[in-house]
């Protein structure tokens, strides 16, 4: 199977603008031969958190509209953005839509950093689906921090650990470098980073989306500057 990492620099809040990005992403890699493609945090917005805190129409249903360009992309996508919950405050939650564009699950960060946890509600669950065969773990940038989460995922007979990240320039390269391959090897699986490239917030994203092989190999990385995808056949 053939998975695509991907990266890019977001129009800061503009679900339409960024749709479109990703759209051009993900035709890209099914190009390639890529039957799953995975967005970096926030892809749908950028990390805009004063914005997402203030406009309740930057968060996203997994039937919305908007995303109906996205889904109709033939290849299995796995979407990190706001999420609606019962309560006043969103989630940073991720959507996974098969090939035609249905929604197979849907996970919530559970690991909030800092000045997100004024604004977000935190998940509860771990996030699991399973793909041609592969069991899948997903994680959100933060949430690759905490041993034990990660550690679940293979004590569950996941095969591949997803993160949709976003590490900056300066002390994130280091640990962006250093996390995901000794995820890869304390873990034994395979390892799928997206990052953001440029400016996201108040940060500058440093690309690099790679996937790592079980053991902590890397299988193929991109560059620190690129809109673009890393894909990399893990069997």
């Amino acid at each position: 199977m053939k998975i695509a990492a991907a990266q890019l620099s977001c129009v800061p809040a503009d679900i339409p603008a960024n749709v479109r990005q990703l759209v051009a992403l993900a035709e890209q890699a099914r190009a390639q031969g890529a039957e799953l493609i995975v967005f970096p945090e926030f892809a749908l917005t950028g990390y805009e958190l004063d914005a997402l805190a203030a406009d309740p129409t930057l968060w996203v249903t997994p039937d919305d509209p908007r995303l109906a360009p996205l889904r109709a992309t033939g290849i299995a996508v796995v979407l990190n953005c706001a999420v609606p919950t019962d309560g006043p405050r969103p989630a940073i939650g991720t959507y996974v839509y098969d090939s035609n564009g249905k929604l197979i699950t849907t996970y919530l960060k559970q690991h909030l950093y800092e000045h997100e946890q004024g604004i977000f509600t935190p998940g509860d669950q771990d996030g699991r689906f399973e793909l041609d065969g592969l069991r899948f773990a997903l994680a959100t940038c933060f949430d690759n921090h905490f041993p034990g989460l990660t550690a679940r995922g293979a004590a569950d007979g996941c095969d591949v650990h997803l993160a949709s990240s976003l590490y900056g320039t300066g002390n994130g390269i280091h640990e962006r470098a250093t996390l995901y391959p000794s995820i890869a090897k304390d873990t034994n699986l395979h390892v799928v980073l997206a990052n953001h490239v440029g400016p996201s917030g108040p940060w500058t994203g440093c690309g690099g989306a790679a996937l790592w092989a079980p053991g902590g190999a890397l299988l193929t990385e991109a560059d620190d500057h690129s809109t673009t995808v890393a894909i990399a056949d893990i069997r």
